[in-house]
């Protein structure tokens, strides 16, 4: 049966609304891998972002929609003075108490979702070739799989995640071996993996992989022109 075009589904609810009508990218990765360096390579080919690690800062920044929940579930101390999350003291209370992260995740979570679903849908009616979702957590999560045509991790060796972390968040080695340990393994990721980026600092050789995918993308939007 043909495919309907995106833009003509009516008042669409959910991201599943979108398969089967656009390419659905998941692109994730360790915490340092580079993928948001993939996701802006990939945007200029064309590919519409939704970045949910971005939309997660949004939504914890000064104003963001999570900060009344945070508030009012962890206390006036897990905002600092500018309004926005305290992320050093969260972080923290997560290391120490996992009954704190799953409390964070049950406030943050559905409001990441409702609006990376918002973005989805209006970048879907502009006429993207295909839709990426940057998603840290895809393998933890489980919520993910079902909705993704590809998923795409960016790998490098953990040595390299520790000292991009370091310099760019500005953690000690022990900060960011404790974040490591609350994710995904390496082995874990690549064994989801249907395209696995190699980011351990050959650009040259990124920028291949990274077209390579593209092309592939690409060839799951020629089938479904092709089938409708």
């Amino acid at each position: 049966m043909a495919s309907t075009p995106y833009k003509h589904l009516a008042d669409p609810s959910d991201l599943m609304s979108l398969k089967g009508h656009i390419p659905l990218l998941g692109l994730t990765g360790g915490i340092g891998s580079g993928k948001s360096t993939v996701g802006d390579l990939l945007q200029q080919f064309g590919a519409g972002i939704i970045d949910t690690d971005l939309i997660a800062h949004q939504i914890t920044a000064p104003g963001g929609i999570a900060i009344p929940l945070i508030r009012e579930q962890f206390g006036a101390e897990f905002i600092d003075p500018s309004g926005a999350l305290n992320r050093r003291e969260m972080r923290t209370l997560v290391f120490e108490k996992p009954d704190a992260r799953k409390l964070l995740e049950q406030i943050t979570h559905p409001l990441i979702r409702q609006e990376a679903t918002q973005q989805a849908l209006e970048l879907a009616k502009t006429g993207k070739p295909y839709l990426i979702f940057i998603v840290p957590l895809l393998i933890e999560s489980g919520n993910w799989q079902g909705l993704l045509d590809h998923i795409a991790v960016v790998d490098c060796p953990e040595e390299t995640q520790i000292a991009r972390v370091m310099q760019r968040n500005q953690l000690t080695r022990e900060e960011v071996k404790k974040i490591l340990v609350t994710q995904a393994s390496r082995a874990e990721r690549l064994a989801k993996a249907d395209t696995i980026l190699h980011n351990a600092g050959d650009l040259p050789e990124l920028n291949t992989e990274v077209k390579a995918l593209h092309q592939k993308m690409m060839g799951f939007q020629s089938s479904r022109a092709t089938s409708s």
